[in-house]
């Protein structure tokens, strides 16, 4: 599956219990050349094996990052990284139809869930990558972050959080190139999947994907990117989207 990272290589990923990222820790664990696979959640998933080892952590509490990682750290380094957390829609926000219902809640809770959770985990873990070895930090956005590509309106704290997270991305990939030349940072548009998150937008949507599809989908789209990629959001199908 992942061909072109190092044999025996390690996996985390973030949000374990989600649609994509369960999905994305199943086919890492039937890819028999990760030999582990660090699968964190607020409620960690069972041990499956051995090659599966839960972690608890809360996207919203840093030092619950950082104590996570630590733990990892003490295997020694990794070689992907997958953050598999975010949100559409929940008790906090709904995705807005115009600018008249915006509110402070819902844009700082975007922002949070979206931007903000996602960077922290960064922070913690960019750090643990390899130096030498090809390796991946990826993390989920949407095309709807896409400013370019923008054309309906709307979904305003979404796609600002999203927008947000892409320029994160952009930014740890130019400073993570300065320390492993042959690493990859990288935002994913998975499409439509069958999922809580996409549930209520699924009318009239063309292609629908499985977890499982998706994920695959998002794993073969990463091991094909090169360095030269890095920083850059793409879609499931290898395609990138600008910003």
């Amino acid at each position: 599956m992942m061909q072109n990272l190092p044999d025996n290589y390690r996996a985390i990923v973030f949000g374990a219990s989600g649609a994509i990222g369960g999905a994305f820790v199943r086919a890492l664990r039937h890819d028999p050349r990760c030999a582990m696979v660090y699968a964190g959640a607020r409620i960690p998933p069972a041990a499956i094996d051995a090659k599966i080892r839960p972690f608890a952590f809360d996207l919203g509490d840093e030092p619950s990052i950082e104590r996570a990682v630590a733990g990892i750290a003490q295997d020694g380094s990794v070689h992907l990284v997958l953050v598999a957390t975010g949100a559409l829609h929940d008790a906090h926000m709904q995705p807005e139809k115009t600018w008249r219902t915006l509110n402070t809640e819902a844009l700082t809770h975007a922002y949070a869930v979206n931007a903000i959770g996602p960077t922290l985990i960064a922070k913690h873990t960019l750090s643990l990558l390899s130096s030498e070895e090809r390796t991946i930090f990826a993390a989920l956005s949407a095309r709807v972050g896409s400013t370019e590509d923008n054309s309906l309106g709307g979904w305003h704290s979404y796609r600002a959080s999203k927008a947000a997270l892409n320029m994160l991305m952009r930014c740890f990939a130019i400073e993570l190139a300065r320390r492993a030349p042959k690493a990859v940072c990288a935002s994913l548009h998975p499409g439509t999947v069958d999922s809580a998150l996409s549930k209520p937008f699924q009318r009239g949507v063309k292609t629908l994907f499985s977890p499982n599809d998706a994920a695959a989908n998002l794993l073969n789209t990463l091991d094909a990117l090169l360095p030269g990629d890095s920083g850059g959001l793409f879609a499931f199908n290898g395609a990138r989207i600008p910003f």
